[in-house]
């Protein structure tokens, strides 16, 4: 799971666009000017000619913060609650209930995980230029209930008709539905909901980082708990129990949001208001017309999820025509300062996707392993496939706080790694530990193999995520033109979502060709030469990135 690149996906993301919110809600605020030397202002420090002030927060608050926060907290919370539960039991729900083979499972995860990270471009842009946040936050609320409540109606499980599997045409066509309305849900609700808890703050108040850190407690609370009883509940009384569990837990998500809404004090509504009152065509306001571009959103998703090579060839190819009018703008329209940091970007954008593509086997060929070769009985407990992507979690609630110590306590000795070196270094770290996971494999035959393994390999993925994750989405914004930083974070979402697409196929590549219920069985040699390769491959990349990194750094031009 992905509790901290999704966070500061959120906090970076508003990073940008907080000189717009000042015009917006505050207009040219009071504030406060610190000169001199470094002093500490309620837990923060301040360098000098620091300016701080709340001039423009909420008012109202709980706990020393915006009231609003709770809302955002707790809506999220559930949110990611459902994403991750049902992302828990997804990939064995297919290869266990519906006989999929586990190279078609892969690739309808791969496909799905694409079009998650895909769909917040056009969902966040809608927000921003029409609806408003809490208007595109309640419609995505609204569709992913309806998505994971759909998913808890799987019909018949599929069975063997002779050498034919038989699955009813009817709940294949309502699963792949489902998907997509989960897909569109997260497209409006993702990008929004971070924009609301910016919004909460005026642009210099100091509280602002603490309170995305409180926001993104509720990601962990949400993924940690979900993964627990989510997978729990679908293996043991049955997948439809676990997806309607999720689906519960979105609509308690929808509720609070419902109900908080009068909490916000009005800091999340439409640009332009009356402007979504106006006839876009044949009568129909503008925001009822974007309301039905949501519903063509689900259609299209529903087809593409039908057509997951085609997924494929989408992303590979937006994503390179949009670095290739990114290029094109740098040295038609910029300095060569601009065009240098644009450049930057481009390379460590495009390069992200290969580590999105090991990260998240987790949800998919390394829960197939877990649960086909490994002896999950830990200090005497039985642990289930499913929950042990609870390690992910787990290891980003203990390492996050040691990693942002690591990271203050280097630069105050002057020997912080650069944003390009913390690429290459999360690339070695998650290749690494992908060949010794490989070569810890080939250790046993046997299908009940060390659970310290997967101990090892989620460690290996979790401090490479630490390394990249924090600084990915703050790079696009320091090294970005104002005028396209939207199309370059955009662009570095294409790429994310291109890495999840092609972990769905490396996954795809570890299945062992079989047919029927034996479909879902991987070749273990065939997975241990997949890991070894891509772990080859990611260390390569990022020896590359740190060769790299000397010409990078000047072209970044001071940007750390």
């Amino acid at each position: 799971m992905l509790p901290a690149h999704c966070y500061l996906w959120f906090v970076e993301a508003d990073a940008f666009q907080q000189e717009k919110a000042k015009e917006k809600y505050w207009g040219v605020a009071a504030h406060k000017k610190i000169s001199g030397p470094r002093e500490n202002i309620k837990g923060v420090e301040m360098s000098d000619d620091t300016i701080v002030s709340t001039e423009g927060s909420q008012q109202r608050e709980l706990m020393g913060h915006p009231i609003g926060l709770s809302i955002c907290f707790l809506t999220e919370m559930w949110e990611r609650f459902s994403y991750y539960g049902m992302r828990t039991i997804l990939v064995l729900y297919l290869v266990k209930y519906h006989l999929f083979s586990a190279e078609k499972a892969s690739m309808i995860y791969g496909a799905y995980a694409g079009l998650v990270y895909m769909m917040p471009i056009i969902g966040g842009y809608m927000a921003d230029r029409y609806l408003g946040s809490r208007k595109a936050v309640t419609f995505g609320a609204l569709l992913l209930v309806a998505g994971h409540g759909l998913m808890g109606f799987h019909g018949p499980a599929a069975f063997m008709d002779g050498d034919t599997v038989v699955r009813d045409p009817f709940y294949m066509n309502l699963f792949f539905f489902s998907l997509a309305l989960i897909i569109s849900g997260v497209g409006f609700l993702k990008a929004n909901i971070s924009t609301i808890v910016g919004a909460l703050y005026g642009p210099n108040d100091p509280r602002r980082d603490g309170g995305f850190s409180i926001f993104y407690m509720g990601i962990n609370l949400g993924s940690l708990f979900s993964t627990a009883l989510v997978g729990y509940v679908g293996e043991t009384y049955g997948w439809n129990y676990g997806f309607g569990l999720a689906g519960i837990g979105m609509l308690f998500g929808l509720l609070v949001f419902l109900w908080g809404q009068k909490l916000l004090d009005g800091r999340a509504e439409p640009p332009n208001p009356a402007e979504l009152k106006e006839v876009a065509f044949a009568g129909v306001n503008k925001e009822t017309m974007i309301y039905l571009g949501g519903i063509l959103m689900v259609i299209v998703s529903w087809l593409l999820m039908q057509y997951q090579n085609f997924v494929g060839q989408l992303l590979g190819v937006s994503g390179f025509v949009m670095i290739a009018l990114i290029l094109i703008y740098a040295f038609k329209n910029c300095t060569k300062v601009e065009r240098d940091r644009l450049m930057v970007a481009c390379f460590l954008i495009a390069i992200q996707s290969v580590f999105w593509a090991l990260f998240e086997q987790q949800a998919a060929s390394l829960t197939l392993l877990a649960d086909q070769q490994f002896n999950l009985n830990v200090l005497g407990m039985n642990v289930l496939a499913s929950q042990v992507q609870l390690l992910n979690a787990l290891f980003i609630v203990l390492l996050a706080p040691v990693m942002a110590w690591l990271w203050v306590a280097l630069a105050n000795k002057h020997i912080e790694p650069s944003t390009p070196a913390k690429f290459g270094i999360a690339m070695l770290l998650i290749g690494l530990g992908y060949v010794v996971f490989a070569w810890g494999m080939g250790l046993d035959a046997s299908t009940n193999k060390n659970f310290l393994w997967l101990v090892f390999i989620y460690l290996s993925l979790t401090l490479a995520e630490l390394c990249l994750s924090p600084v990915g989405l703050s790079m696009v914004t320091k090294l970005s033109v104002s005028k396209i930083v939207g199309m370059l974070m955009g662009t570095w979402f294409l790429f994310t979502a291109l890495g999840n697409y092609v972990a769905g196929w490396i996954s795809s590549l570890t299945g062992s060709g079989g047919h029927g219920t034996d479909s879902g069985t991987l070749d273990i040699i065939a997975t241990m030469d997949v890991y070894t390769t891509i772990g080859y491959l990611s260390v390569g990349v990022g020896v590359f990135i740190l060769v790299l990194t000397p010409l990078l750094r000047k072209g970044m031009h001071g940007v750390h």
